[in-house]
């Protein structure tokens, strides 16, 4: 039976119909794709795939708009009610093999939403880290892909132990990812912080206290980091108690005020949708690809509010 309506709506009274957003988003899709992809590709020899680039990417992103936990059960739903849409779909290992060499090719896509999002003279920004666990803490890990390169690591503000990665994202203050980094989880938040900042110059970052460090604040517009040298960016956080230095009362409660935002932001991207958190991916590269997929997914839904007036309610995922 067809889904007709699926938390989708233009105004408080007005709905459009689940087949309607897909179509939406494959067309948002292959236009990007006809133009940067497709005419810009030499045509490579051997068989030519079925299903295309653009209705993978389109499917992977739609994924996290529906209640289901996995690609299995996702691929499923849209096998039953809208093969005739997609009549070359893969099965479930195809598909995830394909996705995964299309990883670039969908961040690049993701950027050139955040274009038409953020203008120019966007001086303002949030940083954040957050927990990204892989496997449990006690399982054995000699034989799983992550042992090479996801590590322990410690959570304050959760109080969290967990294995895998951390991740560090830049963003507006409205929520648009403006870039973001996957690195191991014991990394340090100043060194996860280096590559995501080299997208933005002169510009007022608002972080948490894990970025306190009065030197490499300090240093940002005229030392420190090869990447944090160039940008001349000023971070903010809060003073620890026992800081010499501290800020006028204004200022904190000025700072309090954007880390809420910092908070609001990744609660909408961990709490809506498919949760990063317990994606339960086996391999590295199917783990980073439907993080990519999920930033992207979460992007999409800011674009189709601004340009088409489409609100997507994601379901909700409950909080670890």
């Amino acid at each position: 039976m067809k889904v007709t309506s699926f938390s989708t709506q233009t105004s408080p009274m007005n709905s459009i119909d689940f087949g309607t957003l897909l179509t939406t988003i494959f067309v948002v899709v292959d236009d990007w794709y006809q133009k940067q992809v497709k005419k810009t590709t030499l045509l490579k020899p051997g068989v030519k795939v079925r299903m295309s680039d653009s209705e993978i990417m389109t499917l992977a992103l739609v994924m996290d708009y529906l209640p289901f936990p996995g690609e299995t059960q996702f691929l499923g739903f849209i096998r039953g009610n809208y093969f005739e849409w997609f009549p070359n779909l893969l099965d479930q290992s195809q598909f995830n093999r394909r996705l995964r060499k299309l990883d670039g090719m969908l961040e690049n896509l993701r950027r050139s939403w955040v274009e038409q999002l953020v203008g120019e003279s966007e001086k303002y920004f949030l940083l954040d880290t957050k927990p990204l666990p892989v496997l449990g803490l006690k399982r054995d890990k000699r034989h799983s892909d992550f042992a090479a390169n996801a590590t322990p690591g410690w959570c304050a503000a959760r109080e969290m132990r967990y294995f895998g990665y951390k991740l560090v994202m830049l963003s507006t203050w409205n929520g648009i990812p403006i870039a973001y980094d996957i690195v191991p989880a014991n990394t340090d938040e100043r060194i996860a912080a280096d590559g995501v900042l080299e997208m933005v110059s002169a510009s007022d970052i608002y972080a948490d206290k894990g970025f306190i460090s009065a030197d490499w604040q300090a240093a940002m517009p005229t030392a420190g980091f090869a990447y944090a040298r160039r940008t001349g960016n000023r971070i903010w956080t809060l003073k620890r108690d026992n800081q010499h230095l501290q800020h006028s009362q204004g200022l904190k409660r000025f700072i309090s005020r954007v880390r809420q935002r910092v908070e609001g932001v990744f609660h909408e991207i961990q709490n809506t949708g498919r949760n990063p958190e317990r994606l339960l991916n086996k391999t590295v590269d199917g783990f980073c690809v439907h993080i990519a997929a999920k930033i992207a997914s979460h992007t999409l839904r800011l674009l189709l509010r601004r340009r088409f007036g489409i609100d997507v309610l994601t379901f909700q995922s409950q909080p670890v």
